[in-house]
């Protein structure tokens, strides 16, 4: 298969290795071979940088989608050979992580305890810089895990610039991790400066302490820091590209350093960015769930003399998200399924299998009969995984004996489900990819429909009813939550119903690059960021993304209709919340005029999400696949 020279021109530096019988399987078991598509070239600078965020457990890959389907053993094969070629090049390559490495996979979650295999597969890589993400820090025991297990295997990498732990032996708040790093590149001799961020996170278990990046800025290590004159800052967080924390902390080191190149790597917001602060400082995120492999290179960097400043604007920067399957591995590094697996990461492979095996993560639950979405697919629709949640897992699942005949609002933040059903087999690690959390069923009871009804809106809507760290926008899906400015609200005309969708403002910019001639495109991402709509290392026919509530609301045990058809609200309801909404529910039935506190919640359920789920598919799809 051969493109036209149509197609050529239409894509500069893109090269298609069409022989599909020599594309290589995936390491794990059961994972699918990796689609050939149209690629392009990574572009080399002086530095060079490979980067994941967001990780959450995936380590085994995708083991039903093709294209993002190697796993953490071909990952440390690739930066084996990547780190060669930099020698080869006589350039730098660092190896980032910017944290969420756990919840969220049954590799992680399934264990006991939790990440009883992970935490020795991510050791295997030599990572250079790397910080903590949201998710260590949620539960105490996986704060005390990542203090002593994570940070010591990265002692000199680990970073925390605004974390601290406190002991439990004496009670005392250290760092951490070191505050910065000074380092010298091993190829080219740059001096750099590396910081590692937190955002301003308030959920912590009580064994850490985040500082507001802006209180940390102004401590005397970060002042020292900003003045150290290197010829590269770099800052590592687990930090949406969109939100404020690197803005203000891009404008203190700017301030301090006119022209000195800064490079931020993000993470958290589960997509992939790139952002323009200045000619001389820009920033990029890798998606989320080892989908994406990151690639920043920056070049024209002046050595500096002394403290003496350059004020050339000469250096660029480039930028790749890699889909992370082996035929995009093969490719950029220049090699085939005989010559790029390296002993270390088969060995490391060999680690992944064993322990998926040891927790039967392949066993089957059910048989899903259908895709389910989060936000491939409006919501509502028979294809939204909300609406599935709404209409068929919290009717017939969630239950509390003593309550069971008390008409109920069950609410759900759709945060709270992580990742999409596939047609296919239902497995125990899917339970784990589609929820992952602890967090249990709360209720309060009897409260007047009258106000408990209005409660959902307050949480979809927002608005002065919540303040300060309660903004409901940590109640939706993370792509939601801090979005580029090239996505917008929009309505589509193909569309049956008026729904939104998360589209681009430019939507010549999201077709695919080829013509009905050409070789058919497997869909995937196809960003746009402040450097264009070229970041793509694989060339892919466009998703269109659909916009989902912050909550959803399942009603429950509610009056049937009469023989007229007509349906009569109850006077009271039980009012029933995951316990991580807890927080917004009661200044919303405040505002609902509802006079409750935290003194009026009890328990509902004390199974979680994750159980729930299980349970109905065990009862309800066939495991017949």
């Amino acid at each position: 298969m051969i493109l036209s020279t149509l197609y050529i021109k239409m894509i500069p530096r893109i090269t298609f290795l069409a022989s599909l019988a020599a594309v290589a399987r995936a390491s794990q078991p059961g994972a699918p071979a990796p689609v050939a598509a149209p690629m392009r070239e990574l572009e080399w600078g002086q530095i060079n940088f490979i980067h994941t965020t967001d990780i959450h457990g995936w380590f085994g890959g995708h083991l039903q989608e093709p294209q993002y389907s190697a796993d953490w053993g071909d990952y440390i094969s690739f930066t084996d050979h990547m780190r060669k070629k930099a020698d080869e090049k006589g350039v730098d390559l660092l190896v980032i992580d910017t944290g969420d490495r756990i919840e969220g996979n049954g590799l992680y979650d399934a264990s006991n305890p939790k990440g009883k295999y992970t935490y020795d597969i991510l050791g295997h890589q030599a990572i250079d810089v790397l910080c903590t993400g949201n998710h260590e820090l949620y539960q105490e025991d996986s704060v005390d895990r990542e203090h002593n297990t994570t940070v010591p295997k990265f002692k000199h990498s680990y970073i925390a610039s605004n974390l601290d732990y406190i002991e439990p032996e004496t009670g005392n708040q250290i760092p951490q991790a070191q505050r910065y790093v000074k380092f010298t590149t091993k190829n080219l001799g740059y001096n750099v400066v590396a910081l590692g961020f937190l955002f301003d996170f308030d959920r912590n278990a009580n064994n850490s302490v985040v500082t507001p990046v802006e209180e940390a800025m102004k401590q005397e290590w970060f002042q020292a820091a900003i003045r150290e004159k290197p010829d590269l800052f770099l800052v590592v967080g687990h930090v949406g590209l969109r939100m404020k924390e690197f803005e203000q902390i891009f404008k203190v080191i700017r301030d301090q350093n006119w022209y000195t190149p800064i490079a931020f790597l993000g993470g958290h917001a589960h997509v992939r960015d790139a952002r323009k602060f200045d000619d001389n400082a820009f920033a990029i995120a890798s998606g989320r769930y080892f989908e994406t492999i990151g690639w920043m290179s920056i070049d024209g960097i002046k050595k500096k003399a002394g403290n003496s400043l350059s004020t050339e604007a000469t250096v660029t920067f480039k930028r790749r998200y890699i889909d992370n399957n082996l035929y995009g591995l093969h490719y950029h590094t220049g090699l085939n399924e005989t010559t790029f697996p390296t002993e270390h990461g088969r060995n490391v492979t060999a680690l992944i299998a064993e322990g998926r095996k040891a927790l039967n993560l392949d066993s089957t639950f059910g048989c899903a009969p259908q895709d389910l979405w989060m936000s491939r697919a409006p919501y509502p629709s028979n294809s939204s995984i909300f609406s599935w949640l709404e209409t068929q897992i919290l009717p017939n699942s969630i239950s509390n004996p003593e309550r069971k005949d008390v008409p109920t609002l069950a609410i759900v933040n759709t945060g709270a489900i992580r990742f999409d059903i596939f047609q296919g087999a239902f497995t125990k690690d899917s339970t784990y990819l589609i929820s992952p959390f602890v967090s249990r069923f709360n209720y309060i009871a009897d409260v007047p429909y009258a106000v408990a009804s209005k409660v959902l809106a307050l949480l979809n809507q927002g608005g002065p009813v919540f303040e300060g760290a309660l903004n409901t926008k940590y109640l939706t899906i993370p792509e939601q939550m801090a979005p580029s400015p090239f996505y917008t609200l929009a309505t589509t005309d193909d569309d049956s119903n008026s729904e939104s969708i998360m589209s681009l403002d430019d939507g010549t910019s999201q077709k695919p690059l080829s013509s009905g001639n050409d070789p058919e495109l497997i869909g995937g991402y196809t960003t746009r960021d402040d450097l264009g709509d070229d970041g793509d290392d694989a060339v892919h026919s466009p998703i269109k993304f659909y916009a989902v509530p912050n909550c959803i609301q399942s009603k429950i045990a509610f009056p049937a209709p009469d023989d007229g058809g007509q349906t009569q609200d109850p006077e009271k309801v039980d009012l029933v919340f995951v316990d991580y909404v807890q927080p917004w529910i009661i200044p919303a039935l405040k505002f609902s005029g509802g006079d409750y506190g935290t003194d009026d919640v009890r328990v509902y359920s004390n199974s979680t999400l994750t159980d729930i789920i299980a349970g109905w598919v065990k009862e309800n799809w066939s495991d017949d696949c």
